[in-house]
This record gives structure tokens, C-alpha cells and sequence, in this order.
């Protein structure tokens, strides 16, 4: 047995997943960003490094894992360390599923979860779940109920996948806190990107991937959760316009934007204004089957807890919700503008990034005050993050053009409170308060 130097420098959410301490990782991205191969290597690297490891990996069915991961294992990850004799593959028995046996007597553990029973009877340190958008959230469950060997520090769960649908179970596990979710771009990826510049290989993939459409082109292309085609605002990307909270100056305008509901869900937004003109969503209250007046009780004591005075608050037209809320509130509304198209546009037109690289419209991560049970329970989007990647276009009854007219009425009352904000700021003059 010789030594061997494993050469690897992890880029963008790989960097992030062997920096980071979180007992749950999901990598996601588009097609072919290195997700897999990032995080095959932490496996690799951690049982190289640690004497008797046990990690797992696994796919939703045994074929699959053979066909695509494991291979990818063995050509892509550790074939210098096979080579050098610093592990070897051991086919298995009827105790004991197929394996990598590493010379320090750790262990990598591979299988489907279609043939789990051998594979789920022992305990690990770690666990790799490719393609994990096959995978059920009580297959993720039992995994981590595994994840009790004790030899590393940390006991991980670490999943890699390509996006889908934003009600899958997956994100709203990433959205509900249970996992940190980490999105992975082509620039991680050294075959397709190196030194600033793209390379051969990755000009043509990306050219191949620029070839699909629909859903399927969000997904794959750009890394989006998307539910259907049609987007509407189709320059949303999460890793740009999701950014962690900060200490927002005092100095920075505060707003509010009110979109009324009962059976719908009340949406209350305070955005935080800089000095250059960018909008930052900080806090967002969402709840359906509630008073106008209690409403009122939660913006006032929560939604502006510790913030300025807010400019304006700009609301839906409903003259007598508005005049409850303004009693409530003990200060003025002003009437949103409310027209769709233009409105539309002008969301569209900060979501673009600008000269300087950034967008002018972010939404801080975990904005939302609290989650709407009730909405819960029907798997309904909750908060602008979430309704804007479900947010399509609809198509008149006896258009025989096809061509894109309003969005679909459904699912859309952060998206509507939010379009209040920027039209009010991009489409008409300056809104001020009135204190009653």
C-alpha cells in the first residue's frame, strides 16, 4: 500500500457544504453544476481521513445507484485511492450489502433504497442520498434515525438534486429549516468553467441545455424550483435575490404593502428601502381567517418591532378594511396601484440584475413572521419566496394565439403585495404617511 495526494478544491456549494455544520445538507442546482461529485468526495475524504467511518450512500433503487453514482464514485472520486490500493470494493453477501472497505477500516455502504432492509439494519456517520427528489421525506427519516455511529463528530445527512416542483417535499423540508438548502451553479463546476471563462465542453453543454423548454428548462438550466411553464418572472433566481438577514441602518426607508384577505390569506410586507434605491423584503406576515383588526395588533407589534416609522403603507383599495386598519393602526393607508401589466413590468425590471451585478429587489431568507397552519395543511405557497416560482401565466378562453396575458389567479397574494411596493415607488410619486 503506497500514499496518495487526493487534489480537490470544492467551489461554490460544495465550498459551502465542507465549511458548514449543519446536520442536514441538500445540494441543489441545474444539470451538471458537480453536486454529486462534491459530495461523493466529503464521503471519500472523511473516511480516508477517519480510522473505521461507516458512511451510506444510496439512490432510490439499486439499478440507478449502479448505473449512474457508483460510477462516478469509482472514475470520478476515489480511483487514485483504489489504484493505491487505499481501499477496495467488496461485492457483498447475505449479511452484508456491497460496500468500499478502506484500509483504515472504514466503510462506504452502497445500495437502493428499493432493497433497504440489509442496507438501513446498521448505524453510520454519514449518509449520501443522490437524486433525493426520487426519495420519499419518510425514506430521508428513517436514513436519519441511522446516523448514530459516533465515530465522526457530526453525523450528516448530505442529498444532491435537481430541482422540481416548489411544493415538493424536499424544499418545503429545506423552507421549514429541517435542512440547509445550497444551490449550486455551472461556475462550480471546473469542466465547465474555469479561470473566468467558459470552457469548450461547458459552451456545449450549456448550449444543449438552452435546447429544452418549459418547467424543464428552469430546472435544469437554471436551478429553479418551478411548478409549470409560463413563468412570469422568469429573472428570479434564488441564490441572487435570497440573501441573509442583516442589521438594516435605521437611515434606510421602511414601507409597508398590504394586500386584505379573509378565506385568502392577509399579507403584510415591510420592505426596507437604500440608499441607492434597492428594496429589501424583511419581514412578511401571511395568515388567512383572521380580523382586520388583529392584523393590525400583529404589524404593530411585530412586523414593525424595533423598525422606524414606516414612509407609507400602500394597501389594496377594500374602503373598509382600509379605514379598520388605519383605527388599528393609528396611522393613514394609501390606495395600491393596482394595474397588472405595468406592474408586472416594473417587478420585472428591478429582478434583472444591473450594471453593478446586483438586482434592485432581494428578499431576506426566513422573512416570514411565522407559517399559516392552515395553509400548511393544503400545501399552499406561503410568502413571496415561495408564490414566485409557482407564479404563471394564464391564457384567455378563446385565445387562439397562445401568446402570455395575465398571470394565473391563484396562489398570489404575496405576489400581489408585493407588486403594490414596486409599482408604488417605480410607477407613481413619492408616497407619504399619514398619522391619524
Amino acid at each position: 500500500m503506497t500514499d496518495v495526494v487526493v487534489r480537490y478544491e470544492p467551489k461554490g456549494a460544495v465550498k459551502e457544504l465542507f465549511q458548514s455544520t449543519d446536520n442536514e445538507v441538500l445540494l441543489s442546482g441545474a444539470a451538471g453544476t458537480g453536486k454529486s461529485v462534491g459530495a461523493l468526495m466529503y464521503l471519500h475524504l472523511a473516511c480516508l481521513s477517519t480510522p473505521k467511518a461507516r458512511a451510506l450512500i444510496v439512490r432510490k433503487t439499486h439499478a440507478s445507484l449502479t448505473a449512474s453514482t457508483l460510477v462516478t464514485f469509482r472514475e470520478k472520486v476515489a480511483k487514485e485511492a483504489i489504484e493505491a490500493g487505499l481501499l477496495h470494493f467488496y461485492g457483498g453477501s447475505a449479511q452484508e450489502p456491497p460496500s468500499y472497505k478502506y484500509a483504515n477500516g472504514s466503510v462506504i455502504i452502497m445500495g437502493g433504497l428499493d432493497k433497504a432492509t440489509r442496507l438501513l439494519s446498521t448505524e453510520f456517520d454519514l449518509a449520501f442520498v443522490d437524486e433525493a427528489i426520487e426519495v420519499s421525506d419518510e425514506d430521508l427519516d428513517t436514513i436519519v434515525s441511522r446516523l448514530r455511529n459516533g465515530v465522526l463528530s457530526r453525523q450528516r445527512l448530505i442529498m444532491a438534486t435537481n430541482p422540481g416542483p416548489p411544493t415538493h417535499h424536499l424544499k418545503k423540508r429545506a423552507d421549514a429549516g429541517r435542512c440547509r438548502l445550497l444551490y449550486s451553479t455551472h461556475e462550480d463546476n471546473p469542466r465547465l468553467y474555469q479561470d473566468g471563462e467558459w470552457t469548450e465542453y461547458g459552451r456545449t453543454y450549456l448550449a444543449r441545455l438552452d435546447t429544452l423548454t418549459g418547467a424543464r428548462y428552469h430546472r435544469m438550466r437554471w436551478g429553479k424550483w418551478v411548478a409549470a411553464e409560463g413563468l412570469v418572472y422568469e429573472s428570479w433566481q434564488e441564490p441572487t435575490h435570497l440573501v441573509d438577514p442583516f442589521d438594516v441602518p435605521p437611515s434606510w426607508t421602511r414601507w409597508i404593502s398590504i394586500d386584505f384577505g379573509y378565506t385568502a390569506p392577509f399579507v403584510a410586507q415591510l420592505f426596507a428601502e437604500d440608499g441607492d434605491g434597492r428594496l429589501y423584503l424583511m419581514r412578511e406576515w401571511v395568515r388567512s381567517r383572521m380580523l382586520v383588526e388583529d392584523h393590525a395588533t400583529v404589524i404593530r407589534d411585530r412586523l414593525l418591532k424595533g423598525q422606524p416609522r414606516p414612509r407609507a403603507i400602500i394597501t389594496d383599495h377594500d374602503a373598509e378594511d382600509r379605514a379598520t386598519l388605519e383605527k388599528h393602526l393609528g396611522m393613514g393607508t394609501q390606495a395600491a396601484h393596482k394595474s397588472v401589466s405595468d406592474g408586472i413590468q416594473a417587478v420585472q425590471s428591478r429582478l434583472k440584475v444591473q450594471g453593478d451585478g446586483k438586482p434592485r429587489l432581494f428578499v431576506f431568507r426566513d422573512a416570514l413572521l411565522e407559517r399559516d397552519p392552515q395553509m400548511d395543511e393544503t400545501s399552499l405557497p406561503i410568502g413571496l419566496a415561495e408564490e414566485i416560482s409557482g407564479y404563471v401565466w394564464a391564457v384567455k378562453p378563446g385565445n387562439q394565439t397562445g401568446l402570455k396575458e395575465e398571470p394565473v389567479k391563484e396562489n398570489d397574494h404575496s405576489m400581489d403585495a408585493g407588486r403594490y411596493m414596486v409599482a408604488a415607488r417605480d410607477l407613481g410619486g413619492r408616497p407619504r404617511v399619514r398619522w391619524l
